[in-house]
């Protein structure tokens, strides 16, 4: 067995690796104790050669290497010399290994001179960064995750913990059970709600309100501080929030009192719902003032928690690999810091202030300011806010690179030249978790056709651009010189010092187990904080006045992730049981916005934004606050016409620490009413082309969601050319023109290869059925749409770690008497895995169980 490091959320979940590549949670991995979620249990099923850039190629050309880097290398330098070291950038991500990231930064900070280098990491947790390095003088994590289960009380805020890091929702569900009291804090009624014992509704926005009115509490019952600067000012900005700004009522609101003033070991943890505002690094400090004002830090069950999105983003950190940092938490405007990593690197030339954040820097390439953009295993042309006005910016450069492991994204058919990267099972390096725990990730099979490690790229690059320096031929030798350029900036104060590592030999890298940093002769793992010593100069924390900035328009979309897919699906999308759940974008609307605008459920709405527009599907809920609609991330140009969700946000961003306001966009919504809706499946890979269409994995092909403005006049023809099928085919078909509903079956050699079910409503037939049938000798209740009585449905995929259908589950409770999370565990396994489902199997039991008549 291979032991590696799961390459999705930044929980940094241990897994082992036959040599099948048969993929399961590491017992010994601290971080998530053989547990795994569905992302991280069907890894398995995403390594394969579907999909896969396999090749350089030069203008979608096929080409060598040589050729391809040479032309990097040529263009890079030619823009330097005609237009200066501004003129270049790379734009990378959270999900390369650090490695990479420090060869990146490296290249760009150290040689080309400039710091126009940022990350993806921007757009989910740079106020983290900036409220960590305002108020401890540098980006410190202070917890572990075994506070978790040490702590009495744990705030989650802005941080849907059941889907986005199901492993550590699953250490706080057990520490519930022994008596952890637990708060979510969303405006969104959340999975993760399932095991609160206080939700609060805030308004959207008004966390720094809330955490500036426990401060104010606070004070009224007496502060125990730690040795700290500002907290007066903090204070009275604190005393003039007004109550009615969170949206909570009176009681709400002293409940919550109650739980945080009778429980001093308590940690609070936030995520995207915090940091992705206009005022994010703001709310991030108003959750360290409290805890700063009462003294809960730097102790066993207590301290503000950083829960970051990507795998290697604390990782990306520690290299420099944000446009306004230095490497090792070194800062780039500090003339003595700037010279001891020129001094180390042996630089030509050093970036003398910082470069780019993503939004300006994607502005900058729309205004023909850069020339030439590298763009490192990350698709902004979905990701970034103004999602359209990003990929026409990427389309009008003059030099364009794209690495990336994915053949088709809607980035990389934008580049001049494409360069294949390895993935996931054939990279070689490490990455770092939300509590500072450094892990390998392992190879466990070649790289793909003439794909190359990410680092290894911009190396070949940068010695071809005339750089010394970059001669490494393996990761270790790469992690070495970062471990001991973490000393030097140790001797300078920083608190990212693993210089334990500085010289490793490849043999001890190879059997490196996992560890905390810092990693040095004075200090090994632990918590920052303990003995009251920060990083600012005089030793003491900040606490920052805080104003809170209310979100207010008639309609914010809030934005956020599904269960079971990762960023934009390249890789989660290939997996059938984690495309089942949740198949198409989606619009989670309150019934009263529904009312006023006239969306039906499982219709469609179109959303427009400052950014662009979208077409999702309706979910009418209570789930979601008036005012306030949701919509997840996932889905992009490739996977859905019109799905792109970042496309709707502005450019807006925090000042201070440049994130954009993902979470937080003006959006307009109205019914768009097709003239057919249709549902379709085969077994071979299409491409619909309707006004309207979402495409997903299954396990016997593909299926899709379409509607369209015009109704076909010719079903089959549409049909035939839908699935790209000649008159060989053979069709089977039912009818009924008035009602516009038609069903197609397309077979081949006595097989279903393709179906089509329309109607002027949507579509109402059992797709799990339907789908499910693909392959088969064609029974008649593929035009039925549903199974007949000698054919169980499982129904729609509720459990996706056991491809456990609703139908099944709910059988189970009704017939079976499965009245518990652990008896259906029993019974058909739903929840037995990552208990990610286990509220939506919570709720199921709750609305399905036998309910004994009263007696007459």
């Amino acid at each position: 067995m291979i032991r590696s490091t799961c390459p999705y959320c930044g929980t940094g979940c241990g897994v082992l690796v036959g040599p099948d590549g048969a993929v399961k949670g590491d017992p010994d991995h601290p971080a998530n104790r053989g547990r795994l979620c569905s992302k991280g249990s069907a890894l398995g099923e995403t390594v394969g050669p579907r999909g896969r850039l396999l090749q350089p190629e030069i203008g979608g050309q096929a080409a060598s290497w040589d050729q391809a880097l040479d032309l990097v290398a040529d263009k890079f330098s030619m823009a330097i010399r005609d237009h200066g070291p501004e003129s270049v950038a790379l734009y990378v991500s959270g999900q390369l290994l650090t490695e990479d990231y420090y060869v990146a930064n490296k290249l760009m900070k150290g040689f080309i001179g400039s710091a126009n280098i940022d990350t993806n990491s921007r757009l989910c947790m740079a106020s983290a960064v900036a409220g960590h390095r305002r108020a401890f003088g540098t980006d410190t994590v202070p917890g572990l995750y075994e506070d978790f289960e040490l702590a009495d009380l744990v705030l989650l805020v802005g941080s849907n913990l059941a889907w986005c890091h199901p492993v550590l929702f699953q250490r706080l569900t057990e520490a519930r059970a022994r008596g952890t009291k637990v708060v979510v804090i969303d405006p969104r009624r959340t999975s993760t709600c399932e095991i609160a014992d206080l939700h609060l509704p805030i308004a959207a926005g008004a966390d720094a309100a809330l955490f500036n009115l426990l401060l104010a509490e606070a004070a009224r019952r007496g502060l125990k501080p730690v040795p700290c600067e500002g907290l007066e000012a903090a204070l009275h900005a604190a005393e003039a929030t007004d109550p009615a700004a969170s949206g909570l009522s009176v009681q709400e609101i002293q409940a919550l009192y109650d739980l945080w003033f009778a429980s001093e070991k308590t940690v609070t943890a936030w995520s995207m719902g915090i940091n992705q505002s206009d005022s994010g690094t703001d709310k991030v400090n108003a959750i360290l003032n409290l805890h700063l004002a009462t003294g809960r830090i730097g102790k066993p069950g207590m301290g503000p928690f950083s829960l970051t999105g990507q795998p290697n983003a604390m990782g990306g950190r520690e290299v420099g690999g944000l446009a306004n940092m230095l490497a090792c938490h070194l800062n780039i405007e500090d003339p003595a810091h700037r010279a001891a990593v020129q001094d180390f690197w042996a630089a030509p030339r050093m970036a003398e202030k910082p470069g780019l954040k993503a939004v300006d820097m994607f502005r900058a390439v729309e205004a023909g300011k850069i020339k030439a953009l590298w763009i490192i295993c990350t698709n902004p042309a979905v990701s970034m806010p103004e999602a359209d006005r990003v990929a026409r910016a990427i389309a009008g450069c003059e030099f364009v690179v794209v690495s990336d492991m994915m053949a088709e994204t809607d980035t990389l058919r934008l580049a001049h030249v494409k360069l294949p990267a390895t993935g996931w099972g054939e990279k070689d390096g490490t990455v770092t978790n939300s509590e500072r725990r450094i892990s390998r990730q392992r190879p466990f099979r070649a790289p793909m056709g003439q794909a190359r490690a990410d680092w290894w790229q911009l190396a070949q690059a940068a010695r071809r651009m005339g750089f010394a320096g970059f001669d490494w031929t393996h990761p270790a030798q790469i992690f070495a010189e970062h471990a001991a350029l973490s000393g030097v900036a140790g001797s300078l104060g920083s608190d990212f010092d693993i210089s334990d590592h500085a010289g490793i030999s490849i043999a001890d890298y190879d059997a490196l187990t996992p560890f905390l940093w810092p990693a040095n002769a004075r200090q090994r793992g632990g918590r920052f904080f303990s003995t009251g010593q920060f990083h600012h100069a005089d030793g003491k924390a900040r606490l920052i006045a805080v104003t809170p900035r209310p979100v207010a328009a008639p309609l914010i979309l809030n934005t956020g992730r599904v269960r079971d897919h990762w960023h934009t699906a390249s890789r989660t999308g290939l997996s059938p049981r984690l495309s089942a759940h949740m198949a198409e974008p989606y619009l989670e609307i309150h019934p009263d916005d529904a009312r006023r605008i006239g969306l039906a459920a499982d219709g469609l709405a179109e959303v427009t934004g400052q950014g662009g527009r979208a077409l999702l599907r309706v979910t009418v809920s209570d789930r979601v606050p008036p005012g306030h609609p949701f919509a997840p991330i996932h889905w992009t140009g490739e996977t859905s016409a019109a799905g792109r969700v970042s496309a709707l946000a502005d450019g807006r961003t925090d000042r201070i620490s440049g994130q954009p306001a993902l979470k937080a966009a003006a959006v307009a919504v109205r019914p768009f009413t097709p003239a057919f809706y249709a549902y379709a499946i085969a077994a071979r890979p299409f491409r619909p082309d309707t006004d309207y269409w979402a495409t997903a994995t299954h396990a016997r092909g593909m299926t899709a969601e379409l509607a369209g403005l015009a109704e076909p006049d010719d079903w089959l023809a549409f049909g035939r050319r839908l699935f790209g099928l000649t008159g060989a085919a053979e069709v089977q078909t039912l009818s009924d023109p008035a009602r516009a509903r038609h069903r197609l079956a397309f077979v081949e050699a006595g097989r279903l290869v393709a179906a089509l079910f329309a109607d002027r409503v949507p579509v109402a037939v059992s797709r799990s059925h339907v789908a499910g049938l693909l392959g088969l000798a064609p029974p008649e209740t593929v035009l039925a749409g549903q199974a007949g009585a000698d054919m169980p449905d499982p129904g729609p995929t509720v459990c996706a770690c056991f491809s456990v259908g609703v139908n099944t589950i709910v059988s189970a409770i009704a017939q079976g008497g499965c009245l518990t999370l652990e008896a259906l565990g029993q019974a058909v396994k739903a929840g037995s895995n990552c208990g990610a489902c286990r509220p939506e199997l919570a709720a199921l039991i709750a609305r399905h169980e036998p309910r004994l008549e009263a007696a007459e």
